[in-house]
């Protein structure tokens, strides 16, 4: 794998001579300084170049095999923006007028060890490192800017401190450089990042991401990032993969890249990279060259994006997605490039080597200078693409404004002093410490219309691009603007996407999905694992009558008492409400019945009528028997009541009638049984029999039974009466419509009392089976009070296991077998008798039966 890796370095190595320069001609002249003359000096300290030491990788971003100096285009970036605003502001007749800005621009080494030389060279004004002594010839500089890394500014940062010199960092924002208590004269033009987080997790959710990989500095901005981006996880239900946190020292990382790293083996597609440029143009190059693919990475920085992609024809980074700083380009920034040439600006040796390289200029190699034989009219912008796009960067942007930002505080100051008249003669003198108040205080707007504030207190959130980068063979690359993210827009619209236009990472087709468990879809919830995090489920299906309607759902809902859910448990349904309809094969059969038998019994009535004359008719008290059709008649109707559609009236009515009816019928049994006892088993009566018997008591059974159960339905209806209820559960997809009994004491206890009379008559006709009968009534009756207890004996626990409209209609059926049970044992024999054999029914055949007996 070494050898590998070093061949293709150096094969890489001699097809991009543009970023390495030759070591022998023109290494002695590297533009490692550059100064320009005016009133007032301001130095920037931008890492053009970095020394290579014989290592393949380079964690900065550089490749190279042999001892050298690699070129960086995003550092050149920051350079040319650094002087389009000076010139810009010697320009301006409003800002430091008469006074002309200057600039000391130094290499800064990336190598943390050679951070502070450049520094101490401009402190010390010499080509030594003197601490705490200076023989500048030139001006004192007024402010220092840094940045890149936020380390490098760090570094240098302590030694100003010493001087009280002002710095002004164009860096990404850093929590510990705003502490005044280690960086006194430290500034920071960028805006922070404290919003990003937020916007990183709504990016996420708008894919529906919520297994993601995090790749991390291993320093202080690490953990913060990684403390806030855990709890905006937490608060959505995103979840961490892994986390890869890159240490300082990035040569054990490298060597496990490959074989360890979570980013190789772990199932999530999404890896969230967040660390500074330094670092991370070396582990995005890492990654470019081992070609990991089916990942989308997400950045927050860009880095130097000509390094090392010319002949990758898959290339690992194409689809990333990078949170960019929004900021408004210059116009005047791109007519500045376009004139800026080796002719107008001849210490610039990267234009030299450009020029050379793309234009067929002649080049001197020993003094790195173009000796003419261009091609006419060319200019930076007509470099191919491979070679570097020198667009204003987000960095570059921050310089602009920095060196605004002291510019503006030059001003002041210099208005302060001349309104003091601190200097007689008018000559502007500066003390770089006496600018800190200045710069403190500073907040203006650049040329873009964007405020620029200093001091950390009252500085904004960014506001970001999303940006898709689109990568093509020979190391073409193209930013594409997909989407912005607005931390101060209003709740759900903060982010806004053009999903068409992303194109995503090489090996997806579509939409890239990055879960650690497949959906759940409609119809199913989620159920957690045990010892894995939340976004890792299992799918179970929804319990009975409970749906799920959208993916991924943390609980199935109960369907209200209206509804059933559907097959898929995914929708609920409106039940049908039905009931003991007149339509339903049930309910015609009881109504058929019920009308039948009714019609039946108005028969019976109307051939004892006829032949009221008969003995067999007149046997036992007639009255009683009339008593006891009419009220047969009516019960057969009874069940009517309990067919059709409920309402309040046939609730109240079904119970009531019911039980006056079939009280007064078991009474009028009663009270024929009393009558047989009476007449047959006192042969020689005394005094309270003939009085029982001339009083015609049993007559009065009738009316004071039925005062009693009067009495029992009375308590009821005013306590607790029946009412129209629906039923939901009894039959699936149904509400069925039924009547409440209201108190089931009061049920049981008229159902109780009803089978109480029929026991008594049951008893009574039982004494009486044996006495001599003609027509066997007693017998009779006793067969018919048998059945009727059966029936309701039997209806209690039909009635507690039987649920819905069967409930009503086993109730009417019963009322209709125990009414044709006493129709038919005590009156069908008579009938029959009457109809079929009326010699029996003779005075002179009953008196020699009972001669006979």
């Amino acid at each position: 794998m070494m050898f590998s890796s070093i061949f293709l370095f150096w094969f890489l190595q001699n097809l991009v001579p543009f970023y390495s320069f030759d070591s022998s001609q023109c290494y002695s002249k590297e533009q490692r300084h550059l100064y320009h003359d005016g009133n007032v000096v301001i130095a920037v300290f931008v890492p053009l170049y970095h020394m290579v030491h014989d290592h393949p990788i380079n964690f900065t971003g550089n490749i190279s095999i042999y001892t050298g100096c690699s070129f960086r285009i995003i550092a050149y970036q920051n350079y040319l923006s650094f002087i389009f605003a000076i010139e810009e502001i010697n320009r301006n007749t409003h800002i430091l007028p008469n006074t002309s800005l200057g600039f000391d621009l130094y290499n800064v080494n990336s190598n943390q060890w050679d951070t502070l030389e450049a520094p101490f060279l401009c402190l010390t004004g010499t080509g030594k490192m003197i601490p705490n002594y200076t023989c500048r010839r030139q001006k004192n500089v007024a402010a220092l800017l840094t940045g890149a890394s936020w380390t490098a500014s760090a570094h240098i940062g302590r030694l100003l401190n010493l001087y009280k010199y002002p710095q002004v960092s164009f860096g990404s924002f850093d929590t510990i450089l705003s502490d005044r208590r280690q960086f006194s004269s430290l500034y920071q033009t960028a805006h922070k990042d404290t919003s990003l987080p937020h916007g990183i997790v709504l990016l996420m959710l708008h894919f529906n991401w919520t297994w993601v990989g995090l790749v991390i500095m291993d320093d202080h901005n690490g953990a913060e990032i990684l403390s806030d981006l855990r709890g905006e996880m937490d608060k959505n239900h995103v979840c961490v993969a892994f986390v890869e946190m890159i240490p300082d020292n990035v040569s054990s990382f490298i060597f496990n890249f490959v074989t360890n790293s979570q980013i190789m083996i772990s199932t999530a597609n999404v890896v969230i990279i967040y660390a500074d440029n330094e670092y991370l143009s070396g582990l995005i190059l890492y990654i470019d060259l081992y070609l990991v693919n089916w990942k989308i990475w997400v950045m927050k920085s860009q880095w130097d994006l000509s390094v090392g992609k010319f002949i990758f024809m898959l290339d690992s980074l194409h689809g990333s997605l990078i949170f960019a700083h929004h900021h408004v380009e210059f116009s005047d920034f791109r007519k500045f490039i376009q004139t800026y040439t080796p002719f107008k600006y001849p210490d610039d040796h990267y234009l030299a080597f450009a020029w050379n390289k793309h234009f067929n200029c002649s080049f001197s190699g020993p003094d790195c200078k173009i000796l003419g034989n261009c091609l006419p009219n060319v200019s930076l912008v007509m470099l191919p693409r491979n070679a570097g796009k020198v667009d204003m960067s987000e960095e570059s942007y921050n310089v602009f404004n920095a060196v605004y930002a002291v510019a503006h505080s030059l001003h002041e100051m210099i208005i302060n002093q001349v309104q003091n008249n601190s200097q007689g003669n008018g000559e502007v003198y500066t003390n770089p410490w006496e600018l800190n108040h200045f710069l403190n205080n500073m907040h203006f707007k650049n040329s873009a219309g964007e405020t620029v504030v200093l001091d950390p207190e009252r500085k904004l959130d960014a506001e970001y691009d999303i940006v898709n980068l689109w990568n093509f063979p020979l190391g073409l690359t193209q930013k594409m603007k997909v989407g912005t993210f607005y931390p101060k827009a209003p709740q759900g619209q903060e982010m806004f996407l053009s999903d068409h236009m992303i194109q995503w990472a090489t090996g997806f087709t579509d939409l890239p999905r990055s879960v650690c468990s497949e959906s759940c879809f409609p119809g199913k919830r989620k159920s957690a694992q045990e010892g894995r995090p939340p976004c890792c489920y299992h799918c179970t299906q929804c319990p009975h009558n409970e749906i799920s309607n959208e993916t991924d759902m943390d609980h199935c809902v109960r369907c209200p008492e209206s509804h059933y859910a559907n097959t898929e448990q995914n929708h609920c349904l409106q039940k049908t409400v039905t009931f003991l309809a007149y339509e339903d094969p049930l309910g015609m059969a009881l109504t058929s019945l019920a009308l039948s038998f009714s019609a039946l019994t108005a028969g019976v009535l109307g051939v004892f009528v006829k032949y009221h004359h008969t003995p067999i008719v007149k046997a036992n008290n007639q009255a009683l028997t009339y008593i006891l059709l009419i009220t047969l008649t009516f019960c057969f109707l009874c069940p009517l009541l309990y067919i059709g559609h409920p309402n309040t009236g046939t609730c109240i009515l079904q119970q009531s009638t019911f039980a006056v009816l079939f009280t007064v019928a078991l009474s009028t049994v009663l009270a024929k049984s009393v009558t047989v006892v009476l007449a047959f088993r006192i042969t020689v009566p005394g005094r309270l029999i003939r009085w029982v018997m001339i009083s015609r008591f049993p007559n009065f059974i009738i009316p004071n039974c039925t005062l009693i159960q009067l009495v029992l339905c009375g308590f009821w209806l005013s306590k607790s009466p029946p009412f129209v209820d629906s039923d939901a559960y009894s039959k699936h997809g149904h509400i069925i419509i039924i009547c409440n009994k209201g108190s089931t004491i009061y049920f049981h206890s008229v159902l109780g009392y009803l089978c109480f009379m029929a026991l008594g008559s049951y008893t009574m006709a039982y004494l009486s089976r044996n006495l001599p009968d003609t027509f066997n009534e007693a017998k009779f009756m006793s067969f018919s009070m048998l059945i009727f207890f059966s029936v309701w004996v039997t209806f209690l626990p039909v009635y507690h296991s039987t649920k819905g409209k069967h409930v009503v209609a086993m109730e009417a059926f019963s009322i209709l077998v125990s009414s044709a049970g006493l129709l038919g044992c005590i009156f069908v024999p008579k009938c029959y008798i009457i109809l079929f054999r009326p010699h029996r029914n003779v005075l002179h055949h009953v008196r020699n039966k009972v001669h006979s007996r």
